[in-house]
C-alpha cells in the first residue's frame, strides 16, 4: 500500500478539482480584492467588527492565492517527481499555507461571534440575571473581544503564530530526507502527512471543535435570552439589535457547519481507516478528503457575497461605488452625443480659468 503505484488519481481528482479550484480562485480573488479596497478606502477599520473582517479578508486572499498551486498539483502532481522543486512548491505554497490560513479564518470567525455576543452582555436587561463573581468574570472576558485594541492584538498574535508554524514546517520538510519509496509527488506521504503533521492536525481539529462549540453555545444562550424577553414583553425597536446579532451568529454557525464540520469529522476517520491495506479504499479516502478540503476552501471565495448580504454599510459603500462609476460613464456619454463640454473645460479640451 505504501508504494507510489497504489495511489492513482481518478478523473474527479485530475479534472474536476483543478476546474473547481480555478473557478474559486477567479471569483474569490475578485471579491476579496474588492472587499479589501472598500475596507481600506470607504469603511473605517477602527471599529472592532471591521478589524476582524479586514483580517478575515486577508486570510481569504491568502487561501485564494494557494488555489492555483492546488489546481496544478491535482492536475499534474501524479506526473511530478517527489523530490522536484515544483512538488515542494505546491506542497508549501498550496497545501500547507491553505490549511494554516483555514484555521486563521476559523479563529477569527469565533472571535467575531464572541464580539457580537458581547455587545449584548453590556446591556442591563441581559446582565440582570448574572450576579455571581464567575459570571462577572466571564462578562469581563467577553467584553475584551469588543475592544478594538484587544482585537488588533489578537489578530497580530494569530498571524505571528501562523508565520511561526509555516516557517517551522517548511524548515523541517526541507531538512527531511526524501524517501526513495516514493517516486511521484501525488503519494500517500503527501496526502496523509508525516507523524508531526498528524499531531498538528489532531490539535487543529480539537481547536476547531472548541470554536464550533463556543459559537454554538453563544447562539443557544442568546436564543434563551430572547425567549425570556418575549415571555415578558414584545421586542421593540431598542431590542432589534438582538435579532441582528442572533442572525450574524447563526450565519457564522452555518458556515462552520456546512464548510468546515464535514472535513473535521472525516479527518480523524481518514487516519483510522488509512491503516487498511486496500488500495481501492485508499484512493476513495484520499479523494473524499480532498473534496472536503475544497469545500472548506470554498468559504473564502464566497465570503464577500456573505458580507454583502449581511453588512449594510459594506453594501452601501459598494452600491455607492458602482452608482458613482455609472453616473460618470453616463455623463461622459451624454457629453459626447450632445457635443457639450464638461464644466471648466473649453472647446479645445483644455481647462479654463474662471
Amino acid at each position: 500500500m505504501r508504494n507510489s503505484t497504489c495511489l492513482q488519481p481518478s478523473v474527479a481528482t485530475t479534472v474536476a478539482l483543478p476546474i473547481i479550484y480555478s473557478f474559486l480562485f477567479t471569483i474569490g480573488s475578485f471579491g476579496n480584492i474588492l472587499s479589501a479596497w472598500i475596507f481600506s478606502r470607504k469603511i473605517s477599520t477602527k471599529r472592532t467588527k471591521y478589524i476582524y473582517r479586514a483580517n478575515l479578508v486577508a486570510a481569504n486572499l491568502l487561501i485564494c492565492s494557494t488555489m492555483p498551486f492546488l489546481a496544478a498539483y491535482f492536475a499534474s502532481g501524479y506526473q511530478w517527481t517527489y523530490d522536484s522543486a515544483v512538488c515542494r512548491t505546491a506542497n508549501h505554497l498550496g497545501t500547507l499555507i491553505m490549511h494554516v490560513s483555514m484555521y486563521v479564518t476559523i479563529t477569527i470567525l469565533c472571535s467575531t461571534a464572541l464580539s457580537q455576543y458581547a455587545t449584548l452582555k453590556k446591556s442591563n436587561d441581559l446582565t440582570q440575571y448574572s450576579q455571581t463573581a464567575n459570571e462577572s468574570f466571564y462578562r469581563g472576558v467577553l467584553q475584551k473581544f469588543r475592544q478594538p485594541k484587544f482585537a488588533k492584538h489578537l489578530c497580530i498574535t494569530i498571524w505571528l503564530t501562523v508565520v511561526c508554524i509555516t516557517v517551522t514546517a517548511i524548515t523541517y520538510d526541507a531538512q527531511a530526507k526524501a524517501v526513495q519509496e516514493f517516486h511521484r509527488c501525488y503519494n500517500i506521504r503527501v496526502e496523509s502527512g508525516e507523524y508531526t503533521t498528524k499531531i498538528a492536525a489532531s490539535v487543529a481539529t480539537a481547536c476547531f471543535f472548541l470554536s464550533f462549540i463556543t459559537v454554538l453555545m453563544s447562539y443557544y444562550s442568546l436564543t434563551r435570552h430572547l425567549s425570556k424577553i418575549q415571555k415578558n414583553t414584545c421586542i421593540g425597536k431598542k431590542h432589534l439589535i438582538y435579532r441582528t446579532v442572533k442572525r450574524n451568529i447563526l450565519v457564522i454557525q452555518i458556515i462552520l457547519t456546512v464548510c468546515f464540520l464535514p472535513y473535521h469529522i472525516f479527518r480523524p476517520l481518514f487516519y483510522v481507516l488509512l491503516t487498511n491495506k486496500d488500495c481501492q479504499r485508499l484512493n476513495y479516502l484520499v479523494e473524499i478528503k480532498n473534496f472536503l478540503t475544497c469545500l472548506a476552501a470554498a468559504k473564502s471565495s464566497l465570503d464577500p457575497l456573505i458580507t454583502l448580504l449581511l453588512d449594510k454599510k459594506f453594501k452601501k459603500s459598494l452600491y455607492g461605488l458602482f452608482r458613482k462609476s455609472t453616473s460618470n460613464h453616463h455623463k461622459r456619454t451624454a457629453d459626447i452625443f450632445t457635443g457639450e463640454t464638461p464644466p471648466n473645460m473649453n472647446k479645445d479640451g483644455k481647462m479654463s480659468v474662471e
